[in-house]
């Protein structure tokens, strides 16, 4: 599920300069950041002839299975969409009819177009790139997968503009259900705007989906200065706890963990630079509730049906729900569940009923927040069969 993607840094100098220009954004991109979005730029332009030049292993997740209906959906992909995407992985998450998606750092559009067909004819897709080029060859494609699928009107769009300013790109508030994300944040020099600008764009009870780099502490300044790390997408990650503190500034819910596991560095100079940290790739799922939203612990039971999820719906590593079992979930995911698109695929009884339903008391349930923990428990499940992602292009 959670891979490192490389599709937009190539740019990264003419995106700062680009930043630079607009008013409202001018802190975001100092003389010091134009320069790093230029190292960037240099490091995958002329330093990395392929995937495997790269100095960690954050391209490299155990592989599993896609489930067949997106594989089927991928396999619809235009050969010259496919060819060009950059990315590692994919970033899909569940019950995905009718709805209307933003994809942060979209590329080519492979992604999108996947994503359309998932979405259906009333559903609508907007990929969002800050590159011209890419921007042009995702556009080409409109018609054929339109007709392919079989739709009379395009479900597609596709727009240049960068993700800390999504208003210059005429994206409106509270227009999407759904954004996704493949590991572009950690390249951004605002993170706080990034996260500011999803909020403003989602609609209530909307969701934002994604993968990311996360470091075990704050970065030090001399660790930013270290080109090679910012290639790999290093010395932009976020300390995982300020993940936390910023969504919870803007209004987000408390990130609830997908998966996580653990990027290591195969350079032994680049191990001696980054010292005593350590960083994950994860998956987070944030949600924008309703202002007033009434918070209470209930018994929720998922009544099975979701696309690829009939029988099991694994919403995090914390819960599990399976069809037609009865599963006591805290006061935010009581709340998450009831104000957004997953509300009609469950039912929902007060936590008195409890005795009835059941017949005992359930064990306290720990729940994991930490990235690390949960990479470090999981760490003994990984199996010598491993297969990077840009190889079989997409985990999930």
């Amino acid at each position: 599920m959670v891979s490192f993607a490389c599709s937009d840094l190539t740019t990264g100098a003419h995106y700062c300069w680009k930043m630079s220009a607009m008013s409202s954004t001018t802190s975001s991109c100092s003389t010091q950041g134009l320069q790093i979005y230029q190292d960037v730029k240099d490091y995958y332009g002329k330093h990395l002839k392929s995937s495997e030049d790269l100095q960690t292993n954050a391209c490299v997740t155990p592989a599993k299975t896609l489930p067949k209906y997106i594989r089927d959906a991928l396999g619809e992909v235009h050969e010259d969409i496919s060819s060009r995407y950059y990315g590692c992985g994919l970033t899909v998450p569940e019950c995905l009819e009718n709805c209307r998606i933003l994809d942060l750092g979209s590329g080519s559009g492979r992604d999108c177009y996947m994503l359309s067909k998932l979405v259906g004819q009333k559903g609508h897709v907007t990929g969002i790139d800050m590159t011209d080029e890419q921007v042009e060859v995702s556009r080409k494609y409109i018609d054929f997968h339109m007709q392919k699928f079989g739709y009379q009107q395009p479900n597609v769009d596709f727009v240049q503009g960068y993700i800390e300013d999504l208003n210059a790109a005429n994206l409106k508030d509270n227009s999407y259900d759904l954004i996704i994300s493949n590991c572009v944040i950690n390249l951004s020099p605002d993170k706080r705007k990034v996260l500011n600008e999803a909020y403003r764009v989602l609609k209530d009870g909307g969701e934002m989906y994604f993968s990311d780099m996360y470091a075990n502490q704050v970065i030090s300044e001399e660790m930013k200065q270290n080109k090679v790390l910012w290639g790999e997408g290093m010395s932009g990650a976020l300390w995982w706890e300020d993940l936390f503190s910023i969504g919870k500034e803007i209004g987000f819910t408390a990130p609830r963990l997908v998966t996580a596991s653990y990027i290591t560095v195969n350079n032994k100079e680049l191990e001696d630079a980054i010292g005593n940290y350590k960083f994950v790739s994860a998956t987070f799922r944030l949600f924008k509730l309703p202002q007033g939203t009434v918070k209470e612990k209930c018994l929720a039971i998922y009544k099975g049906g979701i696309t690829g999820c009939e029988t099991e719906l694994n919403f995090d590593v914390n819960f599990t729900f399976k069809e037609g079992t009865v599963t006591e979930i805290d006061e935010e995911l009581s709340a998450i569940l009831k104000k957004s698109r997953f509300a009609d695929a469950f039912l929902f009884q007060p936590l008195e009923s409890k005795s009835i339903l059941n017949g005992c008391q359930p064990k306290k349930k720990e729940i994991i927040r930490d990235p690390f923990q949960f990479a470090e428990q999981t760490k003994s499940l990984k199996t010598p069969s491993a297969t990077s992602c840009c190889e079989s292009k997409g985990c999930c």
